[in-house]
């Protein structure tokens, strides 16, 4: 038989110690230097360890933040409506948004074009984090017609939660026009935003939200990070 080396004895201790809920999903691991403590090695060895764990999947590393169990990814249903907060709180999750940008721009020629707005129209622009218990789980860009809607950002920046915005805006109901996905890498600052390794894959959502009428109310980009989020497309 072909003898074990020390960093795959290490993998396989603590992918044990993982399946025997020791390290339930979402737990930080130790970090190098506790490890190396714990089994006599130096750190190179236990980041050996560590990394054959990340490529089979069972714990992903953040950046400045040390390694984590994997958890299981969170079912997303992309359905007719749009609503963050009930399809996390559905998968058993807590949701949660962080905005990090917003601002009133001209808009870009396809963001009128997917409202149906004039050429240079002024938009609000929305970006920011969404995370699943505490968890990065996609990039979000937003985008709607700033004369229809003045008041959105202060609404967004008093509750950070869209579809609140818009039925304070006296939108009580909008339906998905269009959604088209896309597999893309992550590039450097969209991984550093969600904790992956630059390169990393993401799920990219395009979509068009509007009133029943058809009227648009929203352009959205999504980047998901492909190893937390499963997508279902629903009728």
């Amino acid at each position: 038989m072909a003898r074990v080396t020390i960093w795959q004895a290490i993998a396989e201790t603590l992918a044990r110690e993982i399946a025997q809920g020791l390290y339930p999903p979402g737990a930080k691991l130790p970090t190098e230097a506790e490890l190396a403590v714990r089994f006599g090695v130096n750190r190179h060895t236990v980041r050996h360890a560590l990394a054959d764990l990340g490529q089979g999947g069972i714990v992903v590393s953040r950046r400045g933040a040390g390694v984590f169990v994997a958890r299981r990814p969170t079912d997303y249903a992309l359905g007719r409506r749009v609503r963050f907060n009930e399809n996390i709180t559905a998968s058993g999750q807590v949701p949660g948004r962080e905005l990090t940008r917003m601002e009133t721009r001209p808009a870009a020629p396809h963001e009128a074009a997917a409202l149906g707005l004039p050429d240079g129209a002024a938009v609000h622009v929305v970006e920011g984090v969404s995370l699943a218990d505490g968890q990065p789980l996609a990039l979000f860009r937003s985008v709607f017609p700033a004369a229809r809607f003045p008041d959105l950002p202060a609404a967004l920046r008093a509750v950070p939660s869209i579809t609140a915005a818009l039925a304070a805006a006296g939108v009580a109901d909008y339906l998905r026009l269009s959604t088209r996905i896309t597999a893309k890498a992550a590039k450097p600052v969209q991984a550093l935003r969600l904790g992956l390794a630059e390169g990393a894959p993401l799920l990219r959502s395009e979509a068009v939200n509007a009133e029943a009428t058809g009227r648009a109310v929203e352009y959205g980009v999504t980047w998901f990070a492909g190893d937390r989020v499963t997508l279902t497309l629903m009728a």
